[in-house]
Formats: structure tokens, C-alpha cells, sequence
């Protein structure tokens, strides 16, 4: 496989998050997020993981952007901490927080990387979470104004953007399972939050568009697979209400088809307080590119004893097949037939995909950490963007998950992506063989 072969223009990167990797979370005028006071919480994150000082990001950027570019990298992702630029959540903006990402922008650009900033990777301000966060239909308007801040203050220099980061990912886990911050547990909560997620893809799309000039607008979509672990009819009915709530939610209202349904009509049976979900109008925008972020195809089969979706999972381990140590199946197939059918929705101008890695069991072993199982991974990974490519897929670009290992959610410490290895009670950095696979690759 050679770099030649994507083509000249193609992004090659990787991606972060602020929440999981800047830390500092009480420095120059930062606020407290959902994540900083959700880990406070006990027994939500393995070991009890904190959200600081995480990879130390804030303080070390200019050394991890320095590795971005040794591993040859074109493209950098990260996110802005909503709480470190307005602590408030609205309001003025704190100038700390702006002269942070001025500089981390200014790096990148300097070193020749292109910055594809994120405005939300999961950490609303606390303080809008107790005006009642996602749920709340005033975060559309606080949302719009953090956009607008964002766009005047970085969108000189940064075109490349991402407005949502997995939308399906932090209104599910975050509202109806209470896996996630902020921790809640409630069906309508959760769709009011669904519904007002799709309304910020396309009110965040058009903020930016009327104030970046020359603006390559994205969003972001987790997506997976699904298939019915037997042909009967149960279990691809199961399938179906999976797959709908995991692929189909957000990207068939932002392509103007509207919030899509089963066979059971299970959305608007749920969703009884608003049959109408208004403003369907704002969801729509034209994106210029779609990322999608693919970990797992999952195979489901019908379980009367599920509520509402009946339905849950046959883990890998119980069909003998690959899996990551998280016990996430690896299958480079399924990732190719779930990208190539995103883009056979049509409307689309190009994907990228945002996201891609796997987390295994690294062993440092005499400052090296040869980590075969990942390199294999990204190598057969790639092969299928290739191979999409070939078939007419206009893929423009491919970001790792992730640079450096980090605070990996309910995780915590213990879920290793990075290609970097980090000693969290040291911040040492050592690269792991991926990342010089990676280097080799890049090279040409």
C-alpha cells in the first residue's frame, strides 16, 4: 500500500478531543464541563478515571503537534472546550480560551498542518447543563452564538470544520442510558435531545457558512454495521430498530428526509409530546463533506426482555470472531459496506472518515511497545478506503483514532487508541510501532 495511491489532495490525520486530552481543566478562567463533574460521581468511570490532568494537552500541544508532524501527518483534529472559551456558556468570551486555540492554530499552521476544528465533542459548560443542557430548547440558541464566536475568532485561518461530533453517541448515552455525562436516564429527555442535536447540524452549518469565508463544512456520524444474528424475521426486525437508532437518526434529517421510522412506527410512538418534530426545515444543510467514525459492526437478535426496542446484543466473544480488548469485533468488511451505504443515500459530497482505531492491551517493553495488532487493523482499514475509492466513493480523508492514548470516556485511563503511548503519572511520551508504521507509510 502507498500514500500515492489516495491521491495528492487526500487528508491524512489524526483526531483528539479537548475533554480527553487538554486537562487543565481549573486553569485561566476555564469552568467545569458535564465530564469534569460526572467523574466525580463514583463508579461510572473504570478506576475512577478524572478528566485531569488526562495527556496534558493544555501545557505539552506544541510537543504532541511537533510528533503530528515527525509521524507526517497533513491534517490535525481537535475539538474547542465550549467551558474554556465561555465559561459562562454565553456571553463574552474568556481571552485565555481564545488565545489557547489562536496559538494551537497558529502551531498547526505553522508546521504546515491543516486544523480541522470540531466545535462539539461532548463537553457542553455545566452551567448550561443546569439550565437543563440538550434538553433544553434554549441550547439551540446558545449553540448558535458559541458557533459565531468561533467562526469570527478562528475562521481566518481554520476552513475546515466539523459541527457535531457523533450526535447518536452523547444524546443516548448521555440522556437515556446514564453511561455518559451528564448521567441522566429518561426517554423524553432523550429525544428532546435528539431533536434538538438535528436542529444544531444545520443551524451550526449555516452560522458558519454566513461568517467563514471559503468554509469546508462537516459533521460527524458514528456508524456500525447491523446485522440479525438468524434469518428469522425477529431478529432483522431487531436489526432494523437497531440500525435506525444507530446510522439512520441524524443523517436522514440533515439530507431533508426527516427523522426516519421502523415498521413499528417506534419513533413517533415514543416521541408523543411532539408528533410534528418542528423545525425539521432547520435540520436540512448542505454539508460539504460527511465524517463518518466507524469502530464495529454489532450482531443483534430479538430479546422480548428489552424494553421498547427488543432487541440486544451477540457479543463477538459468544461467535468466536476478532475483537479488540474492549471486545469490539474487528471487521474491515463490514466497515466497507457501512461507509459505502452512507453514501449511497446520495446528497452527499464526500466523506471522510474522522475516525477510525482500535484499543488493545500495549505492553512497554524496553521503551517499545509493539502493538502488530493495531498496525494490522489500520493497514486493513485502509485497504478498504482504497478499495471504496475504486468504486467511485469520493473519500477525501482518513484521521486516526487517536495521537496520544487518553481520558477514554467511561474508560477512563484503561482503553488504550493511541499510536502514542503516554505514562499518564509522568506524561512521558513514547511512540508506539504504529505510529512509525504510520511514519513509514506517510513517507511514501
Amino acid at each position: 500500500m502507498m500514500k500515492a495511491a489516495f491521491g495528492n489532495r487526500f487528508h491524512f490525520g489524526v483526531a483528539i478531543s479537548a475533554a480527553q486530552n487538554e486537562g487543565a481543566i481549573l486553569d485561566d478562567g476555564r469552568s467545569a464541563s458535564i465530564w469534569d463533574n460526572f467523574v466525580r460521581r463514583g463508579g461510572v468511570i473504570r478506576k475512577g478515571g478524572k478528566t485531569s490532568p488526562a495527556c496534558d494537552f493544555y501545557h505539552r500541544y506544541k510537543d504532541d503537534l511537533l510528533l503530528v508532524k515527525a509521524l507526517g501527518f497533513n491534517s490535525f483534529r481537535f475539538s474547542i472546550s465550549w467551558s474554556r472559551l465561555l465559561p459562562d456558556g454565553t456571553g463574552k468570551p474568556n481571552p485565555a480560551g481564545l488565545q489557547f486555540y489562536n496559538d494551537l492554530i497558529d502551531e498547526c499552521l505553522q508546521l504546515g498542518i491543516t486544523p480541522f476544528v470540531t466545535l462539539y465533542h461532548w463537553d457542553l459548560p455545566a452551567n448550561l447543563q443546569r439550565e437543563g443542557g440538550w434538553e433544553s430548547p434554549l441550547i439551540n440558541r446558545w449553540f448558535r452564538h458559541f458557533t459565531k464566536i468561533c467562526a469570527r475568532a478562528f475562521g481566518d485561518r481554520v476552513k475546515h470544520w466539523i459541527v457535531l461530533n457523533e450526535p447518536a453517541g452523547f444524546t443516548s448515552l448521555g440522556y437515556m442510558l446514564g453511561k455518559h455525562a451528564p448521567g441522566k436516564r429518561s426517554l423524553e429527555g432523550f429525544l428532546k435531545a435528539v431533536h434538538h442535536a438535528a436542529i444544531a447540524q444545520g443551524d451550526g452549518g449555516r452560522t458558519l457558512r454566513q461568517h467563514v469565508d471559503k468554509a469546508v463544512i462537516g459533521t460527524t456520524f458514528s456508524c456500525s454495521e447491523i446485522r440479525p444474528h438468524t434469518d428469522k424475521t425477529e431478529d432483522i426486525a431487531a436489526a432494523a430498530r437497531i440500525d435506525l437508532f444507530m446510522n439512520r437518526l441524524f443523517i436522514e434529517p440533515l439530507l431533508g428526509k426527516g427523522f426516519p421510522e421502523d415498521d413499528r412506527g417506534l419513533v413517533q410512538k415514543l416521541n408523543k409530546q411532539n408528533l410534528s418534530w418542528k423545525y425539521t426545515d432547520r435540520m436540512q444543510f448542505d454539508m460539504d463533506f460527511i465524517g463518518l467514525q466507524n469502530y464495529f459492526p454489532l450482531t443483534v437478535k430479538h430479546n422480548a426482555f428489552i424494553p421498547l426496542i427488543n432487541a440486544s446484543e451477540v457479543k463477538p466473544a459468544a461467535r468466536k470472531v476478532p475483537q479488540t480488548a474492549m471486545g469490539w469485533e474487528i471487521n474491515p468488511s463490514a466497515f466497507h459496506r457501512i461507509i459505502k451505504r452512507f453514501w449511497k443515500y446520495g446528497g452527499i459530497k464526500e466523506i471522510m472518515i474522522t475516525e477510525n482505531g482500535a484499543c488493545f492491551k500495549d505492553q512497554l517493553s524496553q521503551g517499545r511497545i509493539a502493538d502488530n495488532e493495531r498496525i494490522r487493523y489500520f493497514e486493513d482499514h485502509l485497504q478498504e478506503v482504497l478499495k471504496l475509492k475504486k468504486e467511485g466513493v469520493r473519500i477525501s480523508g482518513y484521521f486516526a483514532w487517536t495521537l496520544t492514548d487518553n481520558f477514554e470516556w467511561a474508560e477512563g485511563y484503561e482503553a488504550r487508541f493511541g499510536i502514542v503511548h503516554v505514562d499518564f503519572k509522568t506524561q512521558l511520551r513514547t511512540v508506539k510501532d504504529s505510529g512509525y508504521w504510520w511514519r513509514d507509510l506517510l513517507a511514501g
